[in-house]
């Protein structure tokens, strides 16, 4: 069995690189469920602990998912999930952060894991007409009654989580951050670092974007979210192809590829960054994992930064919708 090497979310001890776990039932096309299973058990067995998932994705479907999949092997797993939305995919979106519903939630998703606590809860999206205070509040209740052991946020604002950790230590921060998606660089990570709040990037990879792998939407099926994404949308895609061509020539030269080149440089960003890049196919788990192992001196992260400067990037990373419930 391989060990992944470790890092700390606050006190909470994960392998050094987690395993999103959202594209086994939602966003990317239909499921399969037996090779994300088979995925998810690899994953265990190569010594990734930080198994990441929600209530959100696929309606309950991939906690359900994870929670066969680790069934026999919760001691080796530090199970992450999420609540928040209380609505369902097609509906206008419904954002939650009540007392109740957190209760409420939280016992919902403990029934279709199977578990009887979770290692690292987050509030899914803030919800604006509720404090932050309430939310968290509630949340730290279930810490003492044992049904969660942290406590985590995503996409929250530097002031939230300060007012969150002043309830309540927090965790983890989960948030987008790649090579293409840097926003919470300037003042969200100073805060998490200044109150020892750990980092969990989500789409470390631009949704799969600078791996390479994706040069048009033909291969993508019709229900894939990155359809109706401004970053893949006409023009833009172009452009950001562009970017992945300066990537995959860095890559070369190290004799890797853009997507280990792109992940190593998220992994670089601190040893309080644990990033969850997701996939459902075994040797994409093992690629990933890989770029754990890549070395980047000071010039090579100054060349990657050159060749994907963030104002290059073109389109946003969400449509105007979606991008009013990040970093709230």
């Amino acid at each position: 069995m391989s060990t992944t090497p470790t890092r700390h979310l606050g006190e909470l001890a994960v392998s050094a690189q987690g395993l999103g776990c959202m594209g086994m039932s939602h966003a990317y096309g239909a499921a399969d469920d037996a090779q994300s299973i088979a995925t998810l058990r690899h994953a265990l067995d190569l010594g990734v602990t930080l198994l990441d998932t929600s209530d959100y994705y696929g309606a309950g479907h991939n906690e359900e998912l994870v929670g066969r999949a680790v069934a026999g092997r919760r001691d080796e797993v530090v199970l992450a999930t999420k609540f928040g939305f209380a609505n369902r995919l097609g509906e206008p979106t419904l954002i939650r952060g009540d007392a109740a519903y957190v209760r409420q939630a939280c016992e919902a998703s403990l029934r279709r894991l199977g578990v009887d606590h979770i290692d690292l809860y987050y509030q899914h999206r803030v919800d604006p007409r509720v404090p932050i205070e309430e939310t968290v509040g509630a949340m730290a209740e279930l810490v003492r009654a044992g049904k969660v052991r942290h406590l985590g946020l995503s996409e929250a604002s530097a002031g939230t989580i300060r007012r969150a950790h002043a309830v309540h230590p927090i965790a983890a921060l989960q948030s987008e951050w790649s090579l293409w998606t840097r926003d919470l660089e300037a003042e969200i990570a100073p805060v998490c670092r200044e109150l020892g709040v750990g980092l969990v990037p989500f789409s470390p990879l631009g949704r799969g974007f600078l791996t390479g792998r994706y040069s048009s939407l033909d291969g993508l099926a019709e229900s894939d979210m990155r359809r109706t994404q401004p970053r893949f949308a006409d023009g833009n895609l172009e452009r950001n192809l562009a970017i992945v061509a300066k990537l995959e020539e860095l890559a070369a030269a190290k004799g890797i590829t853009a997507g280990q080149l792109a992940l190593a440089w998220v992994q670089h960003r601190g040893e309080d960054v644990v990033p969850i890049p997701g996939t459902r196919r075994q040797r994409y788990l093992e690629e990933n994992l890989a770029a754990l192992t890549v070395e980047l001196s000071a010039e090579d992260l100054a060349a990657i930064e050159a060749a994907a400067p963030p104002e290059l990037v073109a389109g946003t990373r969400y449509d105007e919708t979606s991008l009013t419930f990040v970093n709230g």
